[in-house]
């Protein structure tokens, strides 16, 4: 089948499966329709670019399947004039489809082999307000100022306080929890003065953040 009809067909898809949950945001969906997912995941396996399945990636990474991925933008509420950090870039794909919405998108990358490739995927697409750094993300990105929303894919045990200082009034986050041996818990976090408001969303199938890594690679 030719990419473009796989696009074609698995983005039409996946809006039926997003509309059954309610999601039906049409900024976010024309974002996702403009960011040819296939073209994130490994060759051999772009017909499963826009299914729900988790896909793996280079270094060990992988990527939300496409369901996860739309849910937790859709979740984290990106507007125009926002500016986003994103901790773990992976193949680029949710930073792609924020940088469509957002005025600016910073997106830290502990792998450098992903950073190269994410790279190569914003100039292909002309997203130039997307900024991919090779570092340790787990402290967030100290010096950078401010930003209205942060996205987390790597998981804490305890909740990242220290991005508090990196998030604007009333802005929030979302980032994975790890609450026992057996769960996951997507938790989103808004500010409101020096406090946080803490919701829970849904179970997530998330690594653990591992510090300093981007060091040695």
């Amino acid at each position: 089948m030719k990419t473009g009809m796989v696009e074609k067909e698995g983005f039409a898809a996946l809006v039926l499966r997003l509309r059954a949950e309610g999601i039906s945001d049409l900024d976010l969906l024309t974002a996702v329709e403009q960011t040819p997912r296939s073209q994130f995941v490994p060759a051999p396996l772009a017909e499963e670019a826009y299914s729900s399945r988790t896909i793996p990636i280079d270094c060990g990474a992988f990527m939300e399947g496409a369901d996860l991925a739309v849910r937790l933008l859709h979740r984290l509420q990106v507007k125009p004039g926002h500016r986003v950090l994103e901790i773990g870039t992976g193949s680029g794909f949710t930073a792609a489809v924020m940088g469509r919405i957002a005025e600016r998108v910073t997106t830290v990358e502990r792998y450098r082999t992903l950073v190269t490739a994410a790279n190569a995927r914003m100039d292909a697409l002309g997203l130039r307000n997307v900024i991919i750094r090779q570092a340790d993300g787990s402290n967030g990105q100290p010096g950078e100022g401010t930003f209205d929303r942060i996205l987390v894919t790597a998981a804490f045990t305890t909740l990242p306080r220290f991005y508090a200082d990196q998030l604007t009034h009333g802005g929030s986050m979302i980032a994975p929890l790890i609450i026992d041996d057996e769960t996951c818990l997507m938790t989103r976090l808004t500010k409101t003065g020096s406090r946080f408001e803490r919701e829970d969303l849904f179970p997530a199938p998330y690594l653990p953040m591992v510090p300093h890594i981007a060091v040695a690679l």
